[in-house]
């Protein structure tokens, strides 16, 4: 890929007048030509689908004792009405009671845009730029006669709403909506599955069409260009491209020090993209050139901790169990103890879904069971600060039968893509 400083794009634009700006970006992009969209047959989260997670959060405020819950902008909202809104100083909200249809809470000026992706039958409530918007909310509370039965919260709504609530409703008790909100949104249905397939069949197919054309001097940059430009062309939206070479790829979330592939160079790329909202997750680590005795074993160890995972991922076993189980077998071999470097000095995975991180995570001491619809990735990584790390990455979801994968790991480090 072309890499040059916008400035000296600009330049290079004035001395050709007949390509504009937008045309000569759009020419340093990568060429892309030998691939396709694989995205066609997404099918989008439908009404009837968004209808049903309703239905079973209200199933959850009945049995918790919860009159309605708050949710505000951000994955969440979108989960249960396909609302999609930016946060802003302005709320936008969404009120579910434990009966009856919800409510869209949102400012008069923005109520034509907000509704454009509403996805489910909601009456949208105004409130003017001099008004209150928890008001709104209260009221709508005393009308169902919930303004005296627990208020849940969900956990990402921001201080300025609860502590407005609290004003509005001063006798309301507001309590946690992770039973509700968590209950629900940790067990994907087959819809959200597939979509998930999708973005990860998207993410591994950008990974074989990129490393190949990784060659000595590139940076860390310019291979995430590469893979970023190759996800789109195969209808994926790029969410991350983390790319960390050598030293770098001992630190998980990597390094601002300058990176460049050399021969027997280690590089790390940890990749995800979305379609249609869910995510995608999957790590591979590489060697450019003839990997070192040291290199092949942690590879391999890694490989084998990505293997324990898995095999400890079983119905109703807890979630920290599968952490555990992998911290074990790498003091068998040495590394560690617990979260002690060089070894693994994160958990073995999260959940995953329309968030790249969901609760719950596989981290020591979770306790809750693992169940069916439930997803995580499967990343185990080894880190041996100063020199390298190697991370394997690939999420799978629980099924009736135990964990299947959404991608396969690969088999050995001369076959890292499978």
């Amino acid at each position: 890929m072309l890499s040059l400083p916008r400035r000296r794009l600009i330049g290079a634009a004035a001395a050709l007048p007949l390509l504009s700006l937008p045309g000569l970006l759009r020419a340093a992009e990568p060429d892309t030509s030998d691939l396709k969209d694989i995205t066609g047959g997404a099918v989008p989260i439908g009404p009837e689908e968004r209808r049903a997670r309703i239905a079973r959060a209200q199933e959850r405020m009945r049995a918790s004792g919860i009159g309605a819950v708050l949710i505000e902008s951000g994955s969440s909202l979108t989960y249960f009405t396909g609302v999609r809104w930016g946060r802003s100083e302005r709320l936008t909200a969404a009120v579910i009671p434990a009966d009856g249809a919800p409510i869209i809470v949102t400012p008069f000026f923005e109520a034509p845009s907000v509704s454009e992706s509403l996805g489910i039958p909601a009456e949208v409530r105004t409130w003017q730029e001099d008004e209150d918007p928890l008001a709104v909310v209260a009221a709508f509370l005393k009308e169902r006669r919930l303004a005296t039965q627990p208020i849940g919260v969900e956990e990402t709504v921001r201080f300025f709403a609860v502590d407005g609530l609290r004003k509005a409703l001063p006798g309301a008790r507001i309590v946690s909506a992770n039973p509700v909100v968590r209950g629900v949104r940790m067990v994907k249905t087959a819809p959200e599955i597939a979509l998930m397939q999708l973005a990860t069949d998207v993410t591994i197919a950008a990974y074989r069409w990129t490393w190949p054309k990784v060659k000595p001097g590139m940076t860390a940059g310019e291979i995430g260009a590469l893979m970023n430009a190759a996800t789109r062309r195969l209808g994926g939206a790029p969410e991350f491209s983390l790319v960390l070479i050598d030293e770098a790829a001992a630190l998980p979330h990597g390094s601002r020090k300058p990176q460049v592939v050399r021969n027997g160079s280690v590089v790390l790329m940890d990749c995800g993209c979305t379609v249609q909202g869910y995510q995608s997750d999957v790590s591979r680590t590489f060697v450019y050139g003839t990997p070192s005795a040291e290199v092949r074993k942690v590879w391999g160890d890694v490989a084998r901790g990505q293997q324990v995972a898995f095999a400890a991922a079983r119905l109703g076993a807890p979630a920290g169990s599968v952490d555990d189980a992998v911290r074990r077998y790498y003091e068998s071999l040495g590394y560690g103890p617990h979260y002690r470097l060089p070894g693994l000095s994160h958990r073995t995975g999260h959940g995953i879904g329309l968030d790249g991180h969901e609760p719950v995570n596989l981290v020591h001491n979770e306790a809750t069971p693992l169940a069916e619809g439930m997803c995580f990735s499967d990343e185990p990584g080894l880190y041996l600060p100063g020199r390298f790390g190697v991370r394997l990455e690939d999420c799978f979801h629980m099924t009736a039968s135990g964990p299947r994968w959404f991608s396969e790991p690969p088999r050995s480090i001369d076959a890292p893509l499978g």
